[in-house]
């Protein structure tokens, strides 16, 4: 199970791979703590029925860069449940999945939420480890930032968008955006997106997407969703098409916030998108990257563009033994302010290099990890 981990090895990391299981409940998932150089390891954590060792390896890396990037103190690392989130046994896999990592959590790891958890499910992990600091994205009622409710994800993605629109000389007024992914961080993103004046034209679900080249009605789109989940789409009064369709649908922009590796290089040659603005984790091949840049279409970084989530999870590490709630009107300025900053400085690298923006922003963390590497004694004196 670990071989395809060790494969990813370098001189980053991972540091530490834990693969646990339970023979009671069935439950079997992993952690991975990356790099913790800048940190402790700290990363989202996943359920699904198709999870790999390598899947949260991957994402764990990106998580180191993630943090570097935007200038917080904490390290890469990404934990993961192999299981359907919709089980009706849920809670007492999460409870078997909690205690075997109590020696890991919260000394060298704390669980956030990522796909298939929510806030409740942080609830149940410092319930288990009995230790409110086990777990960030809390529910209100115990003091927690809900991220999912309040949507920081998707509210940094949509202020990345117009960063970047501004930088590559497109109006993000009136431009037609799609976004692929319609849960917390795609909800989210086309709610901000709109506020500042974009044209939402497409939205897709697991259940299939929605087109209109005059804009969608958002609102109605919103109010949906919290009815029907991912079912909204059969509900809006617009045929559905297939989900890939938002994909290649005609738009200025498109943001995809839902799984990774979706745009491909065959996606890459086709989309009619001037900008793409990656809300979900890992969203473009390598592949696709090239075809993107050799057409001279900028991609913006998902460890750059939805990052939000971070910021808002580095206030609530701060504040996980405070009995004071974290002000959710001081996270979203703090939100605008590092991603939007971190747009313009990514896209003036990438320009100033004359490489692709993933490139760019990955040895701008590259750096700063490194450096933290050098002052702990953690490079070789020949590498000095």
């Amino acid at each position: 199970m670990l071989s395809d981990t060790f494969e990813l090895m370098d001189e980053w990391g991972p540091e530490k791979v834990v693969c646990v299981s339970d023979r009671r409940t069935g439950m079997k998932g992993v952690l991975v703590i990356d790099n913790s150089a800048r940190g402790m390891g700290k990363g989202g954590t996943r359920m699904s029925p198709t999870l790999t060792v390598r899947e949260v390896a991957r994402l764990a890396r990106t998580m180191t860069w993630k943090w570097a990037a935007v200038d917080l103190f904490h390290g890469g690392a990404k934990a993961g449940i192999l299981g359907d989130p919709a089980a009706p046994d849920k809670e007492r896999i999460l409870r078997a999945f909690a205690r075997a990592l109590r020696n890991e959590v919260p000394s060298e790891y704390v669980f956030g939420l990522d796909m298939g958890l929510s806030e409740d499910d942080a609830a149940v992990f410092a319930d288990e480890l009995g230790d409110l600091g086990a777990a960030v994205g809390l529910p209100r009622a115990l003091g927690g930032l809900p991220y999912d409710e309040l949507g920081v994800t998707g509210y940094g993605v949509a202020e990345a968008v117009d960063a970047a629109a501004q930088v590559v000389g497109l109006s993000l007024a009136d431009a037609r955006v799609t976004v692929q992914g319609f849960g917390a961080v795609g909800s989210a993103a086309v709610e901000r997106l709109v506020a500042l004046g974009a044209v939402v034209v497409g939205i897709a679900t697991s259940q299939g997407a929605v087109l209109d080249p005059e804009g969608l009605d958002t609102s109605a789109l919103l109010a949906l969703r919290n009815e029907y989940g991912d079912s909204c789409v059969h509900h809006c009064g617009t045929a559905v098409q297939p989900a890939e369709a938002v994909l290649t649908a005609a738009a200025d922009i498109l943001v995809p916030a839902a799984v990774q590796d979706v745009i491909d290089k065959d996606l890459a040659a086709a989309t009619s998108a001037r900008l793409i603005v990656e809300g979900a984790n890992l969203p473009t091949t390598a592949a696709a990257r090239e075809v993107l840049a050799a057409r001279g279409i900028p991609v913006v970084p998902d460890f750059i563009a939805n990052a939000g989530g971070i910021v808002a999870a580095a206030h609530s590490m701060d504040a996980r033994y405070s009995p004071f709630t974290v002000d959710p009107a001081d996270v979203f300025p703090m939100i605008s302010s590092k991603i939007r900053a971190n747009v313009v400085t990514v896209l003036a690298e990438a320009r100033s290099r004359q490489v692709p923006p993933h490139e760019a922003a990955q040895l701008l963390a590259q750096d700063r990890v490194r450096a933290a590497m050098r002052k702990r004694g953690q490079i070789p004196p020949e590498e000095m």
